[in-house]
């Protein structure tokens, strides 16, 4: 299938990222800038991305888990194409745990969840 040859190469993954689960992502921010000497890359009172200097492609997501209705993600993965991620995870029968949504903050996004039961906030930057 044309689909299938599209998403087994490597040039849809863009980057990915680890999401740690925090009360207080404020409280994250000697650490990984002071300690480990990353740079903020965005910085909102529910998440903070760190992303190193020296290679921008390593980043860690701090996370404030906003509720029960949007599961905290383990980790996101950035493609260049999530509607057809999203039709690929319907087509496999693989479990989406919150639908493709376009959200305020300027991403694409639905996550699923993998065979361990973790989380995959699979996205695309809108433009």
């Amino acid at each position: 299938m044309k689909i299938r040859n599209i998403i087994l190469s490597n040039k849809n993954i863009i980057r990915t990222v680890p999401n740690i689960e925090s009360k207080t992502p404020i409280k994250s921010l000697d650490f990984y800038k002071g300690f480990l000497g990353m740079k903020v890359a965005m910085k909102k009172q529910w998440i903070i991305t760190f992303v190193s200097e020296s290679n921008p492609a390593s980043q860690i997501n701090v996370i404030r888990h906003e509720g029960a209705d949007v599961p905290h993600p383990d980790i996101s993965i950035e493609v260049d194409d999530v509607d057809l991620m999203f039709a690929r995870a319907k087509e496999q029968k693989i479990e989406i745990v919150y639908p493709i949504t376009d959200e305020p903050w300027g991403v694409r996004r639905f996550f699923v969840k993998d065979p361990d039961g973790k989380i995959i906030n699979v996205l695309s930057h809108l433009t």
